[in-house]
């Protein structure tokens, strides 16, 4: 069987050429397993946010900013959502209880959330309205 080795002049600096394996040591699993732990926390969102969908981006947001959604945040943002989707707004700034979604409307997906912290001295682009929720 034979070995392939990396070139060491296409590895990014600062990276050193991993060492080959031993032949004793034993072959890890391709896969492993997930825990059975239950949904994650995008299926459980996903679940309590109804016909509105969080993008990647949102989710990461979401989470690393500790922001609660609870069930009467996200049926305010969903109402918030019809709202601009009745005025014909494309992209909308839905503001709830100090956190502000930038939502899709025509997709009905958060595009990203940012907390009362977090918002000072930003700006928001690329929206055609805002609704207070």
């Amino acid at each position: 069987m034979s070995q392939v080795s990396n070139n060491p002049a296409l590895l990014p600096p600062g990276i050193a050429p991993a060492a080959p394996p031993s032949p004793a040591a034993p072959k890890s699993a391709p896969h492993a397993p997930q825990p059975a732990a239950g949904a994650s926390f995008a299926e459980a969102l996903r679940d309590a946010a109804g016909d509105l969908q969080f993008s990647r981006h949102a989710l990461a947001r979401v989470q690393r900013r500790g922001i609660e959604l609870d069930a009467s945040t996200l049926q305010r943002l969903s109402e918030g959502v019809s709202r601009a989707a009745g005025k014909g707004a494309r992209d909308s700034l839905v503001l709830v209880d100090g956190t502000a979604f930038v939502v899709s409307v025509r997709n009905h997906t958060v595009i990203t959330a940012v907390d009362q912290e977090h918002m000072k001295e930003n700006v928001f682009t690329n929206i055609d309205s805002a609704v207070i929720a």
